[in-house]
């Protein structure tokens, strides 16, 4: 094939890739004085990359979390994002969060390896703070991302929701095992704690996703009362989950905990509720059998998904009263 001819065909195809929507430099490979041979071509000539950035995803969370998608005012917060470029790279990623932080109109993001509640991004924004006084609702950001080639785009869509209240507990209850003895803690009994909304697992437990997870429970015998708390795995500290009062005196006799060894004891966050499951108890335990109602006290170290603590008011049981496990 004459020279002529097969470089027009080489530059026909190149061009064509190009004009159909390829991104990035497009070389032009040509054929040399001497050659007709392809593997002699080359690079006469470069395309620009005309092709910006692409802001596939972006969320804002509380800068201790992990649920995103919720701040309060005054709390602080990172924006994050993921973004790439096909042609000649990421130069900038900045944010627009002015309808949270005022004057915040271009805060720039930094390349790197991040998550939040389970998912990766490749940028994110040092901590800021949102406004003192900010009403509660959604309130809309943008994404401003440019490449080396000066190509930009900006990108909506995004939101964050800002949330004011306080949580706080709302209801306890427990259940008996099937086949266990009613007023009696046995393996496999159930209380279920419930928030009036979600709460921050890892404000529970320290790298907890709500996921089912081992703790040990404890209940103290108490003349006013036997009480139960809820310790981490390794028995070594009680977890903000308040404490309740079980109302009788009968359901141990010393302190028992349960789980620490044999069956651990578990926990599981789904919505605004946790229920723990009683594991194997560290000896014998009593049988409470008079109707009781009891009385969960939460803590304010627990935060909700936008960091807001929760209320400390206490929480009676449902009437009526009756034996509980």
């Amino acid at each position: 094939m004459p020279r002529t001819r097969v470089t027009a065909l080489v530059l026909a195809a190149a061009i064509g890739g190009f004009l159909a929507g390829g991104s990035g430099a497009v070389s032009l490979a040509l054929l040399t004085d001497q050659e007709s041979d392809p593997s002699t071509f080359t690079t006469a000539a470069t395309f620009p990359d005309v092709t910006a950035p692409v802001v596939s995803s972006s969320v804002i969370s509380k800068t201790t979390p992990y649920l995103p998608g919720f701040i309060r005012q005054g709390g602080t917060y990172y924006v994050y994002a993921n973004v790439t470029d096909a042609g000649s790279g990421v130069a900038t990623v900045r944010a627009n969060v002015s309808s949270v932080t005022t004057g915040q109109t271009s805060v720039a993001l930094v390349a790197g390896s991040y998550s939040i509640g389970g998912v990766s991004y490749n940028y994110r924004s040092a901590s800021l703070t949102a406004n003192a006084v900010l009403t509660a609702g959604s309130k809309a950001y943008t994404i401003t991302a440019t490449d080396v080639a000066t190509n930009s785009v900006t990108q909506g869509g995004f939101s964050v929701t800002v949330d004011n209240t306080q949580p706080a507990g709302s209801a306890i209850a427990t259940t008996n095992v099937g086949g266990g003895v009613v007023g009696r803690p046995d393996l496999g009994d159930t209380m279920t704690l419930t928030f009036t909304e979600q709460i921050d697992p890892q404000s529970a437990l320290a790298g907890w996703t709500g996921a089912t997870t081992s703790v040990v429970v404890r209940i103290t015998q108490n003349g006013g009362g036997d009480t139960l708390t809820v310790r981490d795995a390794g028995n070594a500290a009680q977890l903000p989950l308040g404490s309740v009062n079980l109302g009788g005196t009968n359901y141990v006799t010393t302190t028992r905990d349960f789980g620490a060894t044999g069956t651990a004891s578990t926990m599981t966050q789904s919505g605004a509720s946790i229920t723990i499951v009683l594991g194997t108890p560290s000896g014998a335990v009593a049988t409470q059998a008079s109707n009781t109602t009891m009385v969960w006290t939460p803590v304010a170290t627990v935060t909700d998904r936008a960091g807001n603590a929760c209320l400390t008011t206490v929480v009676n049981e449902a009437a009526p009263a009756d034996i509980d496990f």
